[in-house]
């Protein structure tokens, strides 16, 4: 059940869907009958989503590792991606979001940096860079890699062997 707090006269949502803890909406929020009984629909998530990101990479303080998450989901990035993206390994990222581990200030600053390129406040060829990471993701999840053994080893069907 949701926390029941109010705003004035308005009732709070407590927004949890963010995996944020700490959201709580005033309006926008709208509650209609479904097939599992009533259901919430919250108006413009696209911007209630950049407004969240714009919010946390713009505070003074620590990134949490739910924040990192939120911001990376945002992003349409994996943890393998942001892994490379910063020269760690995947777990490395994996313990900074499950809050295991501190997340160190040099990531830090790149996450805010391309969370703030990827909402397009920034230089147009990160964000771009990042479109390319997104739908390079997209394709690699959905493509099968088929290897050729040619005379110089093998390569990419499709590619001409080296």
């Amino acid at each position: 059940m949701k926390d029941a707090m109010t705003h004035g006269q308005e009732e709070l949502y407590h927004y949890t869907e963010s995996g944020l803890d700490y959201i709580y909406l005033v309006g926008g929020v709208e509650y209609v009958a479904g097939p599992r009984g009533k259901q919430v629909v919250i108006r413009e998530i696209d911007g209630l989503h950049n407004a969240i990101g714009r919010f946390i990479i713009n505070e003074k303080r620590d990134l949490t590792g739910k924040e990192l998450r939120f911001l990376r989901h945002e992003m349409l990035m994996s943890q393998a991606t942001l892994a490379s993206l910063m020269n760690v390994g995947e777990q490395t990222v994996h313990r900074w979001e499950a809050g295991k581990s501190e997340i160190p200030k040099p990531a830090e600053a790149l996450i805010r940096l391309l969370y703030n390129e990827h909402l397009g406040d920034g230089d147009n060829e990160i964000k771009s860079s990042l479109k390319r990471i997104a739908a390079l993701e997209d394709k690699m999840d959905r493509q099968n890699l088929t290897l050729v053994d040619g005379t110089n080893g093998w390569y990419p069907e499709g590619q001409l062997a080296a």
